[in-house]
């Protein structure tokens, strides 16, 4: 039975079409820059927003129509809800999904039974990744929903919580390597404090640390191969979180030694959080050889909080587009939308008009950067800035074989510096435009 009676699956019909249910941009096997759209782009969609959220917010109870789901926590219902997942991920044309452990399957009222209910489900996901071919890009546990992640989890003040964290983990891995999962995640959930009042942030840190040593561990005896994420986020639902920005990530990993086994994921709307634009993110990222994969979404600059929106904006994909290809593609990684349809829109037609309209934004970003790429006037125009670092005195600095007294009497023989030359900003932002408006013509 299906649940999408009126979906077919979704073509890709060119620039021209004026059919919301298909790709104008996305064509998946069209190479460029040598590679498929499908497998630069890697597109994943997530379980939780799209076949868990309910459209509830703060000030409104849920208003998503869900004809398959029966509301109910059972096992059963869990079960259904796989194979209608399954339905629309294969008309999409989606690769790969991402999960939560309790996205899947029910919470249980002990660990035991809540691995049951693990264990019940994951044979149905078998069956449907075997039939259609999609793949598991990442699993991770839901370490902050329940009650018992109140203070955290790994950084929780009770060791009787993380050791059920640790538990919780070991299990979702057991089922990330069993569904094949080429990623593990950690997301910071509640890792941070709300103040520093009743906070021992370097313990706490130490905690949080000590369990991805023991899952790193754990890893190498199950035989995972694939790379763990972290995802950087500064706020909500904690005032501070650990995993603030990628900056602060990569200190954290590489203070305790975690930084090979580990990348990061980043979120545009966490990004927006800590204060960066996306670009900014995935630059210092990619510039520290972490890039591992991005949560593709976008926030409303006028609300201030995770609005987790499907990204729509050209301007925006074209920026991540560039500077992931610029950092040599995603290797593990993928697009994944870990993103939810508004509240308002709630029939659930509006789940494939939202992912059409996300990967179609990401297939014409991938366009432009690649335009960008081969027509090379960016790269030149940055090369040419830096152009007094190629050779003499920039070259001693960069190579350090000139010290502070050589660089006195360096300008002091000199004088002053010369003229410096324009940023030209107001230009590139032409080019830029000029860029995707070609692309759209074409």
């Amino acid at each position: 039975m299906t649940a999408f009676p009126d979906v077919s699956p979704i073509a890709y019909e060119g620039p021209e079409s004026d059919n919301p249910l298909a790709f104008r941009w996305y064509n998946p096997e069209e190479v460029i820059l040598g590679k498929t759209m499908r497998d630069h782009l890697r597109f994943s969609v997530v379980y939780w927003h799209t076949f868990r959220g309910t459209g509830a917010d703060p000030f409104g109870a849920p208003t998503l129509q869900r004809p398959w789901d029966d509301g109910s926590d059972s096992v059963e219902n869990a079960q259904r809800r796989v194979r209608v997942a399954f339905e629309l991920m294969e008309k999409l044309g989606a690769p790969y999904f991402a999960l939560h452990d309790r996205d899947i399957a029910p919470e249980g009222a002990t660990l035991a039974e809540a691995n049951r209910h693990l264990d019940a489900v994951v044979p149905v996901i078998q069956e449907e990744m075997q039939r259609t071919g999609i793949k598991l890009l990442w699993g991770t546990a839901n370490l902050f929903s329940h009650p018992r992640y109140v203070h955290g989890a790994a950084t929780s003040c009770d060791a009787d919580v993380f050791a059920y964290a640790a538990s919780q983990v070991k299990k979702c891995m057991d089922v990330t390597v069993a569904l094949g999962g080429e990623n593990y995640l950690f997301w910071g959930g509640r890792e941070g404090y709300q103040n520093l009042w009743n906070t021992d942030m370097k313990r706490e840190l130490d905690h949080l640390a000590r369990l991805l040593h023991l899952a790193v561990d754990y890893g190498k005896q199950i035989g995972f191969t694939g790379k763990f994420f972290i995802e950087p986020k500064p706020k909500e639902p904690t005032k501070h979180q650990y995993d603030s920005d990628a900056a602060a990530c990569i200190n954290f990993l590489r203070a305790y030694d975690l930084t090979e086994p580990f990348r990061l994921n980043i979120e545009t709307n966490h990004a927006t959080l800590a204060g960066h634009e996306m670009m900014h993110e995935l630059e210092y990222a990619g510039m520290q050889g972490m890039l591992g994969s991005i949560d593709a979404n976008t926030g409303d600059l006028l609300l201030g909080w995770d609005t987790d929106q499907f990204p729509t904006n050209v301007y925006l994909t074209t920026q991540i587009m560039l500077t992931i290809l610029k950092w040599g593609g995603f290797r593990t990684g993928g697009v994944n939308f870990d993103a939810k349809v508004r509240r308002e829109s709630f029939e659930p037609i509006d789940l494939f008009y939202a992912h059409v309209g996300g990967m179609d934004a990401f297939a014409f970003g991938l366009r432009v950067a690649a335009a960008m790429i081969e027509d090379g006037k960016l790269g030149e125009f940055i090369k040419n800035r830096y152009r007094s670092w190629d050779s003499g005195i920039g070259a001693q600095i960069e190579n350090g074989s000139i010290d502070l007294p050589a660089l006195e009497q360096y300008m002091l023989e000199k004088g002053e510096v010369d003229a410096l030359a324009s940023g030209r900003q107001e230009y590139l932002e032409n080019v830029v435009n000029d860029y995707i408006l070609r692309t759209a013509r074409r």
